[in-house]
């Protein structure tokens, strides 16, 4: 593999940096929510790893329409990486929900609009990683898993809009918030301030961890291709 590339390496010092700062943000700067307390405090990690899962599904879908284009099996490695990447994101996201739901609700889980398309959504794409399991050819994976992303992909708009859409207890957080909506709270400027900034450092952490994968993904490209010949 190639060395790391300058900027790559800057971007690991800075994503390191960047989550330190997050924490001590979400910790020493945004004051406590009067109700939920110190629970409050793993909303900006929900809404950022939320936020990151899916503008990766987005961004496979993208790769996805160039790799149909074009035809370049680059462009498959960063679909590929762009999933897998967002779907750690939007597990960790699903997982801190359930955290954050357990006091503000008082269940880990229910079937309301946005779990219930979340879970989808989530469902959706391991059913994609299953997929290109089952695909030996190069070619015909990278075309089957390209159209896949595309259909896959109506599924993150859905998700995002399913608590504008449907009757939900889920708060909005970006937008105009329904009173009847259980687990809403008033964000002060230091609290909106804490949330830009957690949106921002996953943004920097994905696209981080998405070179990395990427990189990885040439070099298991390179070893498919050793293989392929050795069965020639």
């Amino acid at each position: 593999m190639k060395p790391q590339p300058i900027v790559l390496k800057v971007l690991n010092v800075a994503s390191v940096l960047l989550f330190l700062a997050a924490l001590g943000m979400v910790f020493l700067y945004a004051p406590l929510e009067a109700t939920m307390n110190y629970v409050q405090k793993i909303f900006y990690f929900h809404v950022a790893n939320a936020w990151v899962g899916m503008l990766g599904f987005i961004a496979a879908a993208v790769a996805g329409v160039v790799y149909l284009i074009k035809h370049d099996q680059k462009w498959d490695i960063v679909e590929l990486a762009a999933v897998e990447i967002s779907l750690v994101f939007f597990i960790i996201a699903i997982v801190t929900g359930s955290i954050w739901a357990r006091p503000s609700w008082g269940a880990y889980w229910t079937w309301e609009p946005r779990l219930t398309t979340a879970a989808i959504l989530e469902m959706v794409y391991i059913a994609y990683l299953l997929l290109r399991q089952g695909l030996d050819d190069p070619d015909r994976r990278a075309r089957f898993s390209a159209v896949y992303t595309l259909i896959g992909a109506i599924s993150v708009p859905i998700t995002f809009m399913s608590i504008r859409l449907f009757r939900t207890i889920h708060p909005v957080v970006i937008g105009t918030n329904s009173t009847a909506s259980q687990g809403n709270f008033d964000m002060t400027s230091k609290m909106l301030a804490t949330m830009f900034f957690a949106l921002f450092t996953f943004s920097v952490i994905f696209v981080n961890l998405f070179w990395h994968r990427i990189r990885l993904g040439q070099l298991a490209q390179q070893v498919e291709q050793l293989k392929l010949e050795e069965l020639q």
